[in-house]
């Protein structure tokens, strides 16, 4: 996958100390990825990068709108998202990036790309089930949650319905009366 320029960090060139990043992501970068689940984007990362003598701390904060299709009626909305996630960088022998918030560059490395942790972030930011608000207080109207309601199974109300049980349901509960 080709990287992106703008993600970019050249981290020798910086003093220690903090920087500060801004990036504004929308569905380019996405396709870029060839990630289509998204209808659309409007997202704004700010990334803090801390340059110390012996390694980079970076804090993503991460925070937006991601217009994606509800789970249960497919319509459209946007899900907020608001996240905030940490990375260390250190310097070692070999290009290391198994564990989840440190990477390790090999020495000699002068530059950084953030692109694909940005991709992660913003990803992992979605819940797992993807609700329309409008399902959860009541108020989207839908073809399909009238649909669904039409064929969700129907609660007994009489009583002459629970009479139709299992007659062996009958006699174990004599059992409980009859001391």
């Amino acid at each position: 996958m080709k990287q992106l320029k703008e993600f970019t960090i050249p981290f020798v060139g910086l003093k220690q100390g903090k920087h500060h990043f801004e990036y504004q992501i929308d569905n380019a970068f996405f396709e870029h990825f060839e990630y289509e689940d998204f209808n659309d984007s409007s997202v704004k990362v700010d990334v803090i990068f801390n340059k110390k003598e012996t390694l980079l701390e970076l804090n993503f904060k991460i925070s937006g709108f991601l217009n994606i299709n509800c789970d249960i009626t497919n319509e459209a909305y946007n899900q907020e998202i608001s996240n905030e996630f940490n990375l260390i960088v250190k310097f070692g022998e070999e290009f290391n990036d198994e564990e989840i918030d440190i990477l390790i560059l090999p020495h000699g490395e002068y530059e950084i790309n953030i692109q694909q942790y940005i991709y992660e972030y913003i990803v992992l930011s979605i819940p797992t089930k993807r609700i329309h608000p409008g399902v959860e207080d009541g108020t989207l109207d839908s073809e399909i949650l009238k649909k669904l309601e039409e064929l969700s199974p129907k609660l007994k109300e009489n009583k002459e319905d629970e009479e139709e049980t299992d007659p062996r349901w009958n006699t174990l509960k004599k059992l409980l009366t009859d001391k």
